[in-house]
């Protein structure tokens, strides 16, 4: 109970040293780029550092999640062109064996005696221009206008392919020009909190990494008792939570998704990959992948989201627990679900 907990002492152990030493290696490795280029106050204290330093990593995490949005969608363009290429390559070798035929049969008329204008499509350097004449020939046989027929009919479908490809060849460049203004986002929001945490000094950086570990006890300790410990409510959703387990102690990177390194719904959609089940990549996407939960129906394997746009998300274990990849000043952890804005809840499979 936590009613007779023990007074905490301030050793920096376990989860604290872990942040501690994070804040340490952020303000040393930004203490020789400082000169005028920081934006923080050096008046400001920790508790107002880390407000401001916690905003910076919502920001940069909403921008992250768009960046995954951004990314999925030019992984598609990029694999229908792919696709669209492929096909106008068999395509092309298909034509080429439709028009070696018609020049064969040319050919062997020309031995014959003479060459029908019909299939003298493979000696032309303009097929239209002499499909439209071939088609017009009294000579043409019934064999020699099937095979006109059907070189048009190529020729058409590769004009189609070619239309195709480059409208997805442009929607491509779109989404890589998108890409790179969401990544510039977040490298400059990432660039400021690093600055920011490396205006503190020791003695601060430290007194803010024990803060954080008593905020996160005390909520553990206050958590809402009725969500108490539950069971998965089937074998992939148990598969799942198991994998988000092992992962603990995984460093958050913006944009990964595992196995070594994850950013919040990079941990959630590599923990059901696990399982079997095939989650979409943003926050915003994965809220819509299950039947929703209200946070009293909560069980273990539901994805829980925070923040009005959704733009963070983590795997509910039980007991009002969760681990997530918080951000790029802490690891994948197990963590209250109530120290962030609650959004809603998703129960996947």
């Amino acid at each position: 109970m936590a009613a007779h907990r023990k007074p905490r002492q301030r050793s920096l152990s376990g989860s604290t040293a872990r942040t501690a030493a994070t804040l340490a290696l952020a303000g040393a490795a930004s203490a020789t780029a400082l000169d005028g280029t920081g934006h923080a106050d050096p008046r400001l204290g920790p508790a107002e550092v880390k407000s401001k330093v916690d905003a910076l990593y919502r920001e940069a995490e909403t921008a992250t999640e768009k960046y995954n949005g951004a990314k999925e969608k030019a992984e598609k363009a990029e694999k229908a062109l792919r696709e669209l290429r492929d096909t106008a390559a068999r395509k092309t070798e298909k034509l080429n064996t439709a028009r070696n035929s018609l020049g064969s049969y040319a050919a062997a008329q020309y031995r014959a005696g003479g060459i029908d204008p019909s299939v003298q499509l493979a000696l032309s350097s303009d097929p239209e221009q002499f499909l439209d004449r071939a088609a017009r020939a009294d000579r043409a046989g019934s064999r020699q206008a099937l095979a006109v027929r059907d070189v048009r009919k190529q020729l058409r479908e590769m004009d189609r392919l070619r239309g195709a490809a480059d409208d997805r060849l442009t929607a491509l460049r779109a989404r890589q020009a998108e890409l790179d203004k969401h990544k510039k986002t977040i490298t400059r929001k990432l660039g400021e909190a690093k600055r920011l945490l490396s205006r503190l000094t020791a003695e601060q950086r430290a007194e803010l990494a024990g803060r954080e570990e008593d905020d996160r006890a005390s909520r553990s300790d206050t958590r809402d008792a009725s969500l108490g410990a539950a069971k998965a409510p089937n074998a992939r959703a148990a598969t799942a939570v198991s994998y988000a387990y092992k992962a603990i102690g995984s460093p958050y990177v913006w944009g990964a998704t595992g196995p070594n390194a994850f950013d919040c719904s990079g941990l959630t959609q590599a923990a059901y990959r696990s399982a079997g089940v095939a989650l979409p990549r943003t926050t915003y996407a994965q809220i819509d992948s299950g039947k929703r939960v209200s946070r009293s129906e909560l069980r273990p394997g539901d994805l829980v989201f925070f923040y009005s746009g959704i733009s963070h998300v983590g795997l509910y274990v039980g007991n009002g627990q969760m681990i997530h990849a918080p951000n790029p000043s802490a690891p994948v952890r197990l963590a209250p679900i109530d120290q962030m804005p609650f959004a809603g809840a998703t129960r996947v499979a």
